[in-house]
């Protein structure tokens, strides 16, 4: 077995701005495992703000290749390693290869139902009201809008896309860009302006304060939320969690806190970090009965994997079998 983790480097559209930075490309990891004549493919992306690089990454995942040429499961790889970017993308891997092996897709293997199409949010980016207001309106044919806030006039920003995009659902995210009192401010605002949920408003060390006050529209852990570990200390605070592959460690722990969070109460959202087509493939496999997915980190990139994933007014497709699964 042949174990290849290389960086790669995707441009953005547009620059992509959120409450901690903005930038203008995408740095990923993407694995590939030689067996028995297969190449079976992974990928994740690194996040600083989980403390990940892509150098480390890839030495975590290079220390696997003997574990992984003696034999190492992917069942045995989630007590092996611990949960964040390297072991999401050996892990998708390591499916990709039993698909290959097996010549039944993911999805077969995992025990779900055959996959379809699944609307996905399309995020318009942190930047001035105008902007957003432009590219509101250039998208409003889209029914689902993801906006990013955060800063300062966020109220404008809000206004601002709702007028560009009057008949879309919209959701928010302030990427722990609030304090409790700034979220309970905007919180009438929000409604108002028919924002159906907001996703991590504070940050995930202050979230307490969530239980506390009043939380007249949903509210989804994301960066509080990384596995079934976490579930315990979202009850109270959080309707509903966002699960990201690149958090979880892969796919076999995202479809088991999928199943995990739904027995504690929880509404589920599929979310990603921003990718390519080989990243959101699996996760479309966990975001078929999601209440939300925000699945569209290739339509933010300028360049993307072939085959890529199809987007049309169905939503994201399931991958083909040539990209992933």
């Amino acid at each position: 077995m042949k174990l290849v983790a290389i960086r790669e480097v995707f441009p953005f559209r547009d620059v992509f701005a959120i409450s901690r930075g903005a930038r203008s490309e995408q740095v990923v990891v993407s694995v590939t495992i030689e067996a028995d004549g297969i190449r079976a493919h992974g990928e994740c992306t690194p996040y600083a703000r989980y403390g990940e690089s892509a150098e480390q990454v890839i030495a975590d995942i290079e220390a696997m290749a003997p574990a992984l040429s003696s034999g190492l499961t992917r069942l045995e790889l989630q007590q092996e390693m611990p949960p964040g970017a390297a072991r999401n993308a050996l892990d998708c891997a390591l499916w990709d290869l039993e698909a290959k092996r097996s010549g039944k897709p993911v999805w077969a293997l995992a025990g779900l139902p055959a996959p379809g199409p699944v609307i996905t949010a399309y995020t318009i980016a942190l930047e001035d009201a105008a902007t957003m207001n432009r590219k509101a309106a250039a998208n409003a044919w889209r029914p689902l809008l993801k906006i990013k806030l955060g800063g300062e006039d966020d109220v404008t920003r809000l206004e601002a896309v709702r007028a560009g995009a009057p008949a879309s659902r919209i959701i928010v995210d302030a990427n722990e860009g609030w304090s409790a009192d700034e979220y309970a401010a905007l919180a009438p605002t929000l409604l108002r302006l028919g924002v159906d949920l907001v996703e991590q408003p504070l940050p995930a060390d202050a979230d307490d304060a969530l239980a506390g006050i009043a939380r007249p529209l949903p509210v989804c852990a994301d960066e509080s939320c990384h596995d079934r570990a976490s579930l315990a200390a979202l009850a109270g605070k959080y309707d509903m969690v966002n699960i990201k592959l690149d958090k979880t460690g892969g796919l076999t722990e995202a479809l088991a806190l999928r199943d995990a969070a739904r027995q504690a109460g929880f509404s589920v959202m599929v979310g990603c970090m921003v990718g390519s087509s080989l990243a959101m493939a699996p996760a479309v496999l966990v975001a078929q009965s999601a209440a939300v997915a925000d699945l569209d980190g290739p339509l933010l990139l300028g360049a993307d994997r072939e085959p890529p994933l199809v987007y049309d007014t169905e939503g994201v497709h399931p991958a083909d079998p040539a990209l992933w699964g």
